[in-house]
């Protein structure tokens, strides 16, 4: 007697180059409860909450401001230390902390990757919108000192180019979402990435203007200053301080340059982690 039973096999059919965002965009509901729960479990059991938001940036401009700004003696580009650095320590820390967290998105949750299906992109991007709400508390603190700083009529003056700020956004969350998929994608083969991301992260701030201006760093630096000026984190800094506060260096080709970066890694980023989902749970 002949079989004429049919065999399927089940395997997985889109392509790394399949962005599946229609698919996401169906799973928001889902995005929603893990930006919650992003935020709800990240503080639960803290002493100050949310209040960590703020302590943070402050102690960490205290710090920049004294070492810095005093012993060292790096210009500010004429701007009050603290509003200086508080700027570039938001613009920085949103995303520092897309990339660190999304960094390890597989390990964090092979779990739930293993027993529940839903479009895995879902998972970076509630880090990148939780962190919004960090971003949020820590810029309404730098308006804050802004505004202390006018009173005292320090020499700033905010311009038009504050209106470029939700492209700012868009161009870190860019940034961090797509390296930090890239680097949790190889990580679930080399885990060594893991272990350098915490420091390495702190070292590349230094690889842009947080800390002194861009025009400091072409004149003391000029054999490491491509460095800084090629960084796409170093105009999204300066684009920041020049619209808020009128001092910093700013050019649409640079920025332009910045864009075009930000997709790609990005593009990059998504594509590489699609590839990566399809079998990360036998490398895990």
């Amino acid at each position: 007697m002949i079989n004429n039973a049919t065999k399927w096999e089940i395997s997985p059919a889109n392509s790394g180059f399949d962005l599946k965002l229609k698919e996401t965009w169906e799973y928001r509901d889902l995005l929603g409860l893990l930006v919650k729960r992003d935020f709800v479990s990240f503080y639960k059991q803290t002493i100050f909450g949310p209040l960590w938001f703020l302590i943070q940036p402050v102690f960490t401009t205290i710090i920049f401001t004294f070492v810095f700004g005093n012993l060292a003696g790096i210009s500010t580009d004429g701007l009050p230390q603290p509003l200086f650095y508080m700027a570039g320590i938001t613009a920085w820390g949103y995303f520092a902390e897309c990339l660190t967290k999304t960094s390890t998105v597989f390990k964090d949750n092979a779990n739930i990757f293993g027993k529940v299906y839903f479009p895995r992109l879902i998972m970076p991007l509630s880090i990148v919108v939780s962190n919004l709400v960090k971003f949020g508390i820590q810029f309404a603190l730098f308006l804050v000192i802004m505004v202390y700083y006018g009173g005292k009529e320090a020499d700033f003056e905010p311009n038009r180019y504050v209106l470029l700020f939700p492209v700012l956004i868009f161009l870190m969350a860019a940034q961090g979402l797509g390296l930090g998929m890239l680097i949790s994608a190889m990580t679930t083969k080399y885990r060594d990435l893991a272990f350098l991301v915490s420091f390495g992260v702190q070292l590349l701030m230094y690889a842009t203007t947080v800390i002194y201006p861009l025009s400091i760093a072409t004149e003391k630096y000029q054999q490491f200053s491509w460095i800084i000026e090629y960084n796409p984190m170093t105009m999204i800094i300066e684009t920041f301080r020049y619209g808020f506060l009128g001092a910093g260096s700013f050019s649409w080709e640079s920025l332009g340059y910045t864009t075009l970066a930000s997709f790609i890694i990005m593009l990059l980023g998504i594509v590489v982690f699609n590839k990566v989902e399809k079998n990360f749970v036998d490398t895990v």
